[in-house]
């Protein structure tokens, strides 16, 4: 697979294919998406919001949720907002989320079933560690969505005047539906 990709790469540059996707670093509609690395949104989410290359900046992970408030999401989105014009950012997430309902015994069970040790699980314990929150799922996404806004809403590095909306996403069709 890495072999096909870096010979589409090389024929990409050669025949200028990237200049169809010429943006700048600054999002041109000052918006930011939080939202799931979900498969289904890596084309559905963008047509769904009529936005192109250059738009927006988007952050994707695990089921597009702040695990850690000073973690990389608000890392992130600080230096969109601070350094790179973002007005407003969006926690989009979806329907049938992979995220949903997982929880720590059942990853770690999976981790060791693919090879990784148990002393080197014990290790990430001992240091400090908390696989019941850290591998966390959720339930709902609705109620992953509201936590996520809230999370941002009420951080302490976060602008006051950043306007914070919550909404999930049709897996299927794209369509929105306002949460917060």
């Amino acid at each position: 697979m890495l072999q096909d990709i870096l010979e589409y790469n090389k024929k990409f540059v050669e025949e200028k294919k990237y200049e169809q996707y010429a943006a700048d670093k600054y999002p041109s509609k000052k918006l930011a998406i939080l939202t799931c690395m979900d498969t289904r949104l890596i084309e559905l989410l963008p047509a769904a919001l009529g936005i192109k290359n250059g738009d927006a900046k988007i952050i994707k992970n695990a089921g597009g949720v702040v695990s850690n408030p000073f973690g990389s999401v608000i890392r992130s989105l600080l230096v969109a907002i601070i350094e790179l014009g973002v007005e407003e950012v969006m926690v989009i997430g979806h329907t049938d989320c992979g995220v949903q309902h997982i929880d720590s015994d059942m990853m770690i069970k999976h981790m060791l079933e693919h090879g990784v040790p148990q002393d080197h699980i014990n290790l990430m314990k001992y240091c400090g560690i908390d696989f019941e929150k850290w591998l966390a799922g959720f339930d709902t996404v609705e109620d992953s969505v509201r936590e996520t806004v809230d999370t941002i809403r009420n951080h302490p590095l976060i602008p006051d005047n950043i306007q914070i909306s919550g909404f999930v996403m049709d897996s299927y069709t794209g369509e929105l539906h306002t949460i917060c």
